[in-house]
């Protein structure tokens, strides 16, 4: 989606702006005003400098507390680099964190895209969905901005060409294949089903499942579609009851999963059911109850669990509750912004992006570093199961091989509560 060229009369300066020192003139040509309430990303009286650091996920709606977790990452690393006392560029900085509501919907993601263009904001964490996060993309690089998401694994996203997008997890090209191959080796499926909800995170990692599956033999009945807001899945349910798969593989976030997963039970389905990272969270037992048991499901990257201690510890005692899935990947997003800006001396997008391209930074998730494309170098991958109630890993999956998940522990020193 282009950038209206009104919107770039307005973030021209804004841009200038971030080079402290710089007056807004410098830049040449009548301006309008920024947006009520809008700023630059960098600016403040005397020796100090606000720096903004855009977030936007669902923060209302059905996974809004998925959002809220990404948002608390984000929270927390801004907070410990404000009690750092950051010089960059000569001044003090403080870090603010403008916080967006995407709602999930793709048409929400070049509108917050732009009200954080406008804003001036220095580097952006985000969006959580693919969906929403790869038609914001192109704002982002038409405005210079980068942007990091924690959450967002469509490979749609980085197969782009754009030089400011990255992530900090894997891809679904890496997860998909992980979650399949799981499946091969501890169930032995011959016959299998795959259902989406017509999103781009959940079509797109169902796609992968089923390529994977396909090429070892299984036969993969006809794709079953719904929505992401859908809750009666009995329709599609009672039509695969018909054919007994032995294995059932959905892409969606966990609202939708687990009125599917409770529903499967109460019609009989005995089938193993597996899902993505977006239907990996403890909300799946409070949604489906009992019928959680025993579900297989992978997130693209290392458990909780296994994130640092210091960061787990910072951020219980900061929010008053453990982090659900994504709040070790944005809190690393976020200072990997921050460090890109402290090694390149300057909050200026342009000027800090490749100091961000080359970086290597060992974060709550483990070592960071990006490939060409903005992808996570060698991301883990981990699978899941529900037991008494609780999302437990069993299994991580990296460069193709599947490790127990004690043993990796083991070997990494990871820590399980």
């Amino acid at each position: 989606m282009p950038m209206p060229r009104n919107a770039m009369r307005r973030y021209l300066p804004l841009m200038c702006a971030v080079v402290v020192g710089l007056s807004l003139g410098a830049c040449g040509g009548k301006e309008d005003p920024p947006a009520a309430g809008a700023g630059p990303a960098a600016a403040g009286g005397g020796d100090q400098t606000k720096v903004r650091i855009g977030h936007a996920a669902p923060l209302t709606g059905a996974i809004a507390h998925l959002g809220k977790d990404n948002e608390s990452g984000v929270e927390l690393a801004v907070a410990e680099a404000n009690a750092r006392g950051l010089t960059i560029g000569g001044r003090k900085v403080v870090f603010e964190m403008m916080s967006e509501d995407d709602e999930g919907k793709p048409d929400k993601g070049p509108i917050v895209g732009q009200k954080f263009a406008d804003a001036g904001v220095a580097g952006v964490v985000g969006h959580l969905n693919s969906g929403v996060a790869i038609p914001a993309s192109s704002i982002y690089q038409q405005a210079g901005i980068p942007v990091i998401s924690g959450s967002a694994t469509n490979p749609q996203l980085t197969e782009q060409g754009f030089q400011v997008t990255f992530r900090t997890v894997g891809r679904d090209d890496q997860q998909g294949p992980a979650v399949a191959d799981y499946l091969l080796a501890r169930y032995q499926p011959k016959l299998a089903a795959v259902i989406d909800d017509a999103s781009s995170y959940g079509e797109g990692l169902a796609n992968e499942v089923e390529k994977t599956l396909k090429a070892k033999g299984v036969t993969v009945l006809p794709r079953e579609k719904g929505t992401d807001k859908q809750t009666d899945w009995k329709a599609v349910l009672t039509k695969l009851r018909g054919r007994k798969p032995e294995a059932v593989f959905f892409g969606g976030m966990d609202a939708a999963a687990g009125p599917l997963l409770k529903q499967a039970r109460e019609l009989g389905l005995s089938a193993v059911f597996a899902f993505g990272d977006g239907a990996c969270t403890d909300k799946m037992h409070e949604l489906a109850g009992g019928a959680a048991e025993g579900l297989v499901c992978s997130q693209a990257g290392i458990p909780v669990s296994s994130s640092s201690r210091p960061f787990l510890d910072a951020y219980k005692a900061k929010f008053g509750r453990e982090p659900l899935i994504y709040a070790p990947f944005t809190y690393d997003a976020t200072n990997l912004l921050i460090e890109a800006m402290i090694a390149a001396d300057s909050v200026d997008p342009a000027k800090f992006l490749p100091s961000l391209k080359r970086i290597a930074h060992v974060g709550a998730t483990g070592r960071i570093e990006f490939d060409d494309k903005g992808d996570r170098k060698d991301a883990e991958m981990t699978i899941f199961t529900v037991q008494e109630g609780k999302v437990l890993p069993v299994a991580i999956v990296k460069s193709g091989k599947i490790i127990d998940y004690k043993d990796f522990a083991g070997a990494s020193g990871a820590v399980e509560k």
